[in-house]
């Protein structure tokens, strides 16, 4: 297996950036994960008319890579317009958050072209983050409902 060095995949976020659908603010993102296997899963941002539900690159790159069966990333690569380096806003980094490599996740931050670059991590960019290991352990599930009694209401005791 060959590994997709980091060069390889800035330059598939750049790539990815090329097919976003911007057409309200005009601010085109690609982004690229390298998966724990050496796979690039790329993805662009969508944005709709109804501007809350637009998606951006790096969501749209974890649901790819999702769909696809991957759960572990190595590192990912997010590339804007003009010549800085563009970092995922904070419902991007929440969402790489929730997977394995959580804050130890390499994010290389591109513009559209040269080779200007940040190289750091999901934990710097999201200190004090909220995870999986944030939650307590899940409850054992309650005892099924007997038939007839919706969830969620009590049973009522018996009478004597």
């Amino acid at each position: 297996m060959n590994r997709p060095s980091d060069g390889e995949l800035v330059a598939a976020a750049r790539a990815a950036r090329e097919r976003a659908y911007a057409p309200y603010s005009g601010f085109r993102v690609g982004a690229a994960l390298r998966t724990d296997q050496g796979e690039v899963v790329a993805g662009a941002n969508v944005e709709n008319a109804s501007y809350g539900l637009a998606i951006c690159a790096e969501r749209a790159a974890v649901a790819a890579a999702v769909a696809l069966g991957h759960r572990r990333f190595e590192a990912i690569a997010v590339a804007g317009p003009g010549p800085d380096p563009v970092t995922p806003c904070g419902a991007c980094r929440q969402v790489l958050r929730e997977f394995p490599r959580g804050v130890d996740l390499e994010v290389l931050c591109a513009g559209e072209a040269g080779e200007r670059l940040l190289v750091t991590t999901l934990g710097a960019l999201l200190p004090n983050s909220f995870g999986p290991d944030s939650l307590a352990p899940a409850a054992a599930d309650p005892a099924p409902n007997p038939p007839g009694n919706p969830r969620g209401v009590p049973r009522t005791p018996p009478r004597s």
